[in-house]
């Protein structure tokens, strides 16, 4: 197992510390909240070296709990696979957005669920009260219903269920630690999925998406506001809540201080631009092909060069298939120049 493991919240650390240093308390509470459910989450990580090899035709199913605004996950089944929805707006959005996730890496990248052997899908809704955040655990998703001023329900948006059952794929492929620059990859990865599934489902190409992450979930506070831009890293917003977005766009930025275990939420603006640039030559869903093809390659210590490296052979493997057009692999490297990747120390 890696060292540093993903208990990934949605929303950033820093994000969280701007908002408890101006006054928010339900932001205080939800910091002190996430401390405590990680230290509970410790001792259920998988282990990753039980499925290597295993594959499985099992048809992944979702399970929607409600934890009835208590801090405990799994309080009270209240959907199951196939069933009728049920009636909670979250709960049923949380089915509906899961389903889209489970869709589309079958269907587009032939990935049987997030482990590629028919994991069920479990779903926590209303956790805690005013919780600001959602998270992946290491097995399960867990949702907040949002304080209704800074963020509102986190089931609202399809990007952040994504986003966060991505890190599971992550998690059962490449296992990227959850520090420094492997930690920034593996935002990154979720960022590029919780992008990609996105627009498949709203049948955007890549000149029509926003490339915004999180925007759904702000409330009647920072609308207009999301919480990163991968089009424009360090444009997400701007504001006396919030801060000032602190995502660099190039490596000439790089942040290299200890905040946010070293920067995992910070400087994964940089691959998320070079993806962009990458899926406006090409498309994004040829874009997302190279970078799950990259990911099944990477380790958990990987860092940005190495990435770069990975991706640019399967984009060359990918061309040499026919998979992408020609010409995909000066393209993703053209993309990494312009944000300063490879970066010679």
């Amino acid at each position: 197992m890696a060292q540093h493991q993903c208990n990934c919240m949605f929303v950033p650390p820093r994000v969280m510390e701007n908002l408890a240093k101006v006054g928010v308390a339900e932001a205080r509470l939800s910091i002190q909240q996430s401390k405590i459910s990680r230290t509970k989450r410790a001792d259920k990580l998988v282990d990753m070296k039980a499925f290597i090899g295993t594959r499985s035709r099992r048809k992944p199913k979702r399970k929607v709990y409600d934890c009835q605004n208590t801090w405990e996950q799994r309080v009270k089944r209240i959907r199951d696979e196939g069933k009728p929805a049920t009636g909670d707006k979250d709960a049923d959005l949380v089915y509906k957005y899961a389903g889209n996730v489970r869709d589309y890496f079958n269907k587009v990248l032939q990935r049987n669920s997030i482990d590629n052997s028919g994991m069920d899908l479990v779903l926590n809704v209303h956790y805690g009260e005013d919780y600001m955040n959602a998270f992946w655990d290491g097995d399960e998703m867990t949702f907040g219903d949002g304080d209704g001023e800074v963020f509102i329900s986190f089931t609202k948006s399809l990007d952040v269920v994504a986003h966060e059952l991505s890190h599971g794929v992550t998690q059962y492929t490449a296992d990227l630690e959850y520090f420094s620059q492997s930690g920034a990859l593996n935002e990154h990865f979720s960022d590029v999925f919780g992008s990609a599934i996105t627009q498949y489902v709203l049948k955007q190409d890549a000149g029509q998406a926003d490339w915004l992450v999180g925007n759904e979930i702000m409330g009647p506070t920072l609308y207009g506001e999301s919480l990163r831009s991968m089009q424009a890293p360090g444009m997400a917003y701007d504001n006396n809540l919030l801060g000032k977005d602190p995502q660099p766009a190039h490596m000439n930025d790089y942040y290299a201080g200890s905040d946010d275990n070293q920067g995992v939420h910070i400087n994964s603006g940089i691959p998320n631009r070079a993806f962009y640039l990458v899926s406006m030559e090409i498309g994004t869903d040829k874009a997302t092909l190279i970078w799950y093809d990259a990911l099944q390659k990477l380790w958990s210590t990987a860092k940005f060069n190495d990435a770069v490296e990975v991706i640019v052979e399967s984009a060359r493997n990918l061309t040499k298939q026919k998979q992408v057009p020609i010409g995909s692999t000066q393209r993703v490297r053209a993309a990494f120049r312009e944000v300063g990747l490879p970066h010679l120390s």
